[in-house]
């Protein structure tokens, strides 16, 4: 019989309110922060303090890297570090589409003014245009040496004949120094600025689009101005360069004009690198800030507010001049420099305020106000490294003390009762699995474990073991100063705080008959303490309150790191510095075994609760298991691939858990010395575990502050198949990235067979990538494709075998598959061609065969007589003859189902645009219609009488005039 264990998934995470990878922005109310949460984001209500709103994505396990909203007020691109793209929709909380096209982390992202076109930018140097609207990749563009940093999108300002908007320019930095500005109609790099001496970490640009700012390493910020002229001519495609001749020749000795040109530097205060830099929506003000904890404010001055500058500025040299004359240094007064009656981007942008927060800031964004006289002061957000978010608010100057100091900016809003401040050290269970303790340096927090909402924050020293006390009323906590530090929860205060050790406590743990604890401690003692209830004054009355005796103390060699207790009390385990773990009887403390074999200190042990089992784990990576009745190595496993953290058993069984450095948690089998689950999801070390008193939960904490809950299931877990579906993933893993390597996915160079032919030069690409699901798809549709015509050819053939008259022939079967999903073959192939995602469809057609594509193509030609989604038709149709046109130019076999498709798809495009059409003008007279029946002009009588009477007047006065 095959042994079955139950699986444990994850349920659920929290204690992160904004983790560091990403940047925090509004919505677009104002109301919430859309703030990154390790994998998932989470919708915070600002003035309520409380998350509204959490998106998880179950097939996600890739930090988010980069979000952004588009103008449509609901979409929201969220980019992640594997290169996938994801537009959720606030109101639902649901993915909308999802891009794959980039090979690593999304870095930047932007949508342009309608919001159907996104461009990405990455780690991969590359940027990628999508249609959002499409859901499909349009181009890749290629160019930059180093992450992107940041993009835009720029509009173009006039438009082309015929009244449609031409496609627009990017913009794009660098960490190679560079920023790039890319014509969008001729997909090329139209010009390059050398803008920085280091890396450009991040730029913007203006509402109207005639400033743009950068900034990076260097100690101020750039300010160039974008000249409109020559975004409107672009490259000069089209009739203006066909114009050849004297204007050629002319064109050759003056000087191209450039799109983007250099207005002035702006000091900044701080001197680390900067990391975000953005106008304010009102475009009054600019915000930037540094990697320290300082975010900047700058003033854009009106022009009105520069000519006043100018002139005070003037009238300041006037009076110098008049005062050196006065004294008769006529030289002086002539040396004097005259105004430059230029204007200098420092007139324009002055330093407002700095805003100085907690702790370093990660990122900001200002509230999506436009109107702020109205309000009267600006509010931004900004999350902290941390682990805080906080809300800041800026008074602005009013009109009459325009040039005078605003007050301060304030805090407004904090969120941090959401998580600890600094990596969680360790946790502890409640006897009733109902209450959650974390502990980190200087914070104490206790969880509802169901609701996962924090009860308590309590301030502590630097925790490093805790414990629940019998009654689940108190906490203890063992500190790095060596202070035990009893909590009551009910009063949410300390009631004691014991100084029990000279060195750090790194271990504590109850005794099984629960009337006391043992602690551990750097300083080579272990210290036994019994339970006692002291009597204390408080005021006139007494009170009884928990309290800890010091009973005994078992001093040792070195220093103590690990202390258990065997379940029925006869033994204890101590582990020491020195590698080594030593067992001593409980009641004489005599000394029973010593456990050798580890390289390195072994840093968390448990005991089985039939006593039988010692499992140790160490810094050298091994789990080791002991029989404590002789002291033997029952097995020594290589465990993970780092240090291994801490061990527990399930109680009632020998399966246990093991924590580790390298972000995940194992399950295993201690009587068959297998290891029956990977529990992968940190994005940081796990430093603490604590399993629930029955199995049924685990509890994990992380460098990356975040608690998760593991639950037990009812699913089965077989190890055949556990390593088989490890194996299978191994092998994907390698498959996709093969395909990077090898180039099947295009890469502009070398001859890509299969690939679509869209590689012009260097710079332009194809947006997609291969992944497993592309593969997936691209082999779904081939076995559709093949059962297809098998069923037709078989048919075929009987038909033909009739008509020769041959007897005795049985009608061919029915595949099995169609008759249980009770299709034709027909439309089997078009239901598959339809269950592809629109942005994966290109890459699952490249792996088609050539057999393939050309079955497909007769099955297409079948799709436009009978009229089916045209769109995807013609898609999938003009891919296919892009990527394969040197094969199929060369067949001639082909060529009248071409032209068939030909014909019959031409049919029905004047059919679609027909209907189209009778539509859109039907569409017009119901609006004219609409308009006339609900259309009412008001006059204003008083008005109108006015009017009348001035009228009369002013004939009076013409009559009198004349006489």
């Amino acid at each position: 019989m095959v042994k079955a264990y139950q699986r444990y998934t994850p349920r659920t995470i929290f204690g992160v309110v904004a983790s560091g990878n990403s940047n925090i922005i509004y919505d677009a109310e104002g109301k919430y922060a859309i703030s990154p949460a390790l994998e998932d984001i989470s919708v915070w209500d600002l003035k309520k303090g409380e998350l509204v709103g959490t998106w998880h994505d179950s097939d996600n396990k890739a930090e988010v890297t980069c979000t952004t909203g588009s103008p449509d007020r609901d979409s929201y691109a969220v980019g992640y570090a594997n290169g996938s793209i994801r537009i959720w929709s606030m109101k639902t909380s649901d993915v909308l589409v999802t891009f794959n096209g980039h090979r690593s982390a999304v870095t930047a992202l932007a949508f342009d003014k309608s919001g159907s076109r996104l461009v990405s930018g990455s780690r991969d140097t590359d940027l990628i245009v999508w249609d959002v609207e499409g859901e499909v990749g349009i181009f890749r563009l290629r160019g930059h040496k180093d992450q992107v940093t940041s993009v835009r999108f720029l509009s173009r300002p006039s438009l082309v004949e015929g009244g449609k908007p031409t496609d627009g320019y990017i913009l794009s930095s660098s960490k190679d120094t560079l920023i790039k500005l890319w014509d969008l109609s001729t997909q090329h790099c139209m010009e390059t600025l050398v803008a920085h001496r280091n890396e450009v970490w991040d730029c913007d640009t203006s509402a109207d689009e005639t400033m743009l700012i950068s900034g990076g390493g260097d100690p101020d910020i750039k300010v160039w101005k974008i000249n409109p002229e020559v975004l409107k001519r672009g490259l000069g495609v089209g009739e203006e360069s066909t114009e050849a001749g004297e204007e050629d020749s002319a064109m050759e000795n003056a000087e191209v004009p450039k799109a983007i040109t250099f207005y002035g530097s702006i000091p900044r205060q701080s001197k680390e690198r900067l990391t975000t830099i953005e106008f304010h929506p009102s475009q009054q003000f600019l915000g930037c800030q540094a990697s320290d904890k300082t975010i900047e404010l700058f003033r854009i001055r009106s022009h009105e507010e520069i000519k006043k500058k100018m002139s005070r500025r003037r009238k300041r040299q006037r009076e110098k001049q008049q005062q050196l004359l006065k004294k008769g240094d006529v030289e002086g007064a002539a040396a004097e420099e005259p105004v430059d009656e230029a204007i200098q981007a420092t007139d324009e942008i002055t330093p407002w305020h700095i805003v100085r927060a907690a702790a370093k800031v990660r990122s900001f964004a200002f509230a999506p106000v436009k109107d702020v006289e109205k309000v009267g002061h600006i509010n931004l957000v900004a999350s902290l490294n941390n682990n805080t978010v906080e809300v800041w608010s800026a008074p602005i100057p009013s009109a009459a003390k325009a040039d005078e100091v605003a007050d301060e900016p304030s805090k407004t809003h904090t969120l941090e009762l959401a998580g600890h401040r600094s990596d969680i050290r360790t946790v502890a269970l409640s006897s009733d699995d109902e209450l959650l303790c974390s502990a980190s340096n200087n914070q104490l927090k206790i969880w509802n474990v169901k609701t996962t909402s924090c009860i308590r924050t309590m301030d502590c020293g630097y925790a490093l073991c805790c414990a629940f006390l019998p009654g689940n009323r108190h906490v203890i906590v063992g500190t790095k100063s060596g202070h035990l530090e009893l909590f009551d929860l009910g009063s949410s205060s300390m009631i004691e705080s014991i100084e029990a050790h000279d060195g750090a406590i790194w271990s504590l743990q109850l005794r099984p008959d629960r009337r006391g604890l043992v602690t551990g401690s750097a300083d080579k003692d272990v210290k036994f303490w019994d339970f006692d209830m002291i009597e204390e004054e408080v005021g006139n009355a007494t009170k009884k309150r928990l309290s800890l005796v010091h009973m005994r103390t078992l001093k040792m060699s070195d220093d103590v790191l690990c202390v258990r207790y065997s379940p029925d009390q006869k033994m204890v385990a101590v582990s020491l510095l020195d590698a080594t773990v030593k067992v001593f009887y409980h009641d004489t403390l005599k000394f029973f075994l010593s456990l050798y074999g580890h390289k390195l200190p072994v840093l968390s042990m448990d005991i089985s609760s039939d006593s039988n089992l010692l499992v140790t784990c160490s810094a050298d990576k091994n789990v080791k298991l002991w029989g404590l009745d002789f002291g033997d190595c029952h097995k020594s496993m290589f465990a993970h691939q780092e240090s291994v953290m801490a061990v527990q058993f399930v109680w009632n069984t020998h399966y246990f858990f093991t924590a580790s450095k390298d972000r995940t948690i194992k399950y295993w089998d201690g009587d068959k010395f297998e290891n029956i689950l990977k529990l992968e999801g940190h994005h940081g070390e796990v430093w603490a575990l604590a399993v629930g008193t029955y199995g049924n939960i685990v509890v994990s904490a992380s460098h990356d502050r975040s608690l998760r809950i593991w639950q037990k299931t009812e699913d089965q877990v077989f190890l055949e198949e556990e390593r088989e579906q490890e194996l299978d993933d191994l092998y994907e893993a390698t498959l996709t990235a093969s395909f990077e390597k090898t180039g099947m996915v295009d890469h502009g160079e070398g001859e890509n067979v299969g690939a679509p032919a869209t590689s012009n030069g260097d710079e332009l690409a194809s947006a997609g990538k291969q992944t497993m699901d592309t593969l997936k798809s691209g082999e779904r549709i081939m076995e559709a494709l093949e059962l297809a015509d098998q069923e037709i050819n078989a048919w075929k053939d009987y038909n033909a075998g009739i008509a020769r008259g041959e007897r005795g022939l049985s009608k061919p079967q029915r595949s099995p598959l169609l008759i249980s999903m009770r299709q034709t073959p027909e439309q089997h192939v078009w239901n598959e061609l339809q269950r592809v995602r629109p942005a994966e469809l290109d890459e699952a057609l490249l792996v088609l065969p050539f057999s393939a594509v050309t079955s497909l193509l007769n099955w297409l030609d079948i799709f436009v007589q009978r009229e089916y989604n045209i769109n995807l038709v013609c898609r999938v149709l003009f891919f296919l003859i892009k990527s394969h046109h040197n094969q199929i130019v060369a067949n001639r076999i082909m060529r009248p189902m071409l032209d068939s498709v030909r014909r019959n798809l031409r049919a029905g495009l004047q059919k679609q645009k027909d209907v189209i059409g009778f539509n859109v003008a039907a569409l017009n007279y119901i609006r004219r219609d609409y308009d006339a029946n609900n259309t009412s002009e008001f006059f204003d009588e008083e008005a109108i009488r006015k009017e009348e009477e001035k009228k009369q007047e002013s004939e009076k006065k013409r009559k009198f005039m004349k006489m």
